[in-house]
């Protein structure tokens, strides 16, 4: 039995995400043109919160 909906699977093989070119990680999103990791496309400063630190 699968899960899902057939319009679920319409999405597989599509990447929202690609590769930063400032951090490195695969977390610029394509078309918002903004890196989630980083802050890279919406500042230019390194995106950081005290929350995130251990």
């Amino acid at each position: 039995m699968s899960k899902g909906t057939a319009s679920m699977g319409k999405k597989s093989g599509k990447s929202s995400h690609i590769i930063c070119r400032r951090c490195g990680s695969g977390t610029f999103h394509k078309r918002k043109k903004v890196c989630s990791s980083c802050g890279y496309g919406k500042s230019s400063k390194l995106r950081t919160y005290s929350w995130s630190k251990k």
